[in-house]
């Protein structure tokens, strides 16, 4: 997660991995409609590690089971921010729709037999869609 500036506007946006080595993060419509850009425009941007992560955006289907679950809600509420990201995003990583259907319940079996961080997940590979958004 970043924290920065691009031509003046303050925004936070997570970095993600292209896989090659480097990161990348998408401006969104909103951002570019508040710097009054287009694509194609050139923009100055300065960015540092931001010091507080925010909540990822949580998908409701891994919400609902979660809330269902005690001990994996328990854990869930337990872990810390940067954790919660690593699951949704080891949630949303999956492209085949039978497994998209398993990853509920498997998320909720891991947490409540007290993982607290996905396993058997590359952070290197996977890229998230979340956007840049204006602070």
């Amino acid at each position: 997660m970043v924290t920065g500036t691009m031509n003046g506007l303050r925004f936070r946006a997570p970095l993600e991995p292209d896989g090659e080595g480097s990161h990348w993060f998408k401006v969104d419509d909103e951002l570019c409609s508040a710097l009054g850009m287009e694509v194609g425009d050139s923009v100055t941007v300065e960015v540092e590690p931001a010091k507080v992560w925010p909540e990822p955006p949580v998908p409701s289907d891994l919400l609902a089971a979660v809330e269902l679950n005690a001990r994996a809600h328990a854990a869930w509420t337990d872990i810390t921010t940067m954790a919660r990201w690593d699951w949704v995003r080891w949630f949303e990583s999956v492209k085949l729709p039978e497994t998209q259907r398993e990853r509920p319940a498997k998320l909720c079996s891991m947490l409540a037999a007290g993982k607290r961080r996905p396993c058997c997940f590359n952070r290197a590979m996977r890229t998230h869609p979340r956007s840049a958004t204006p602070l």
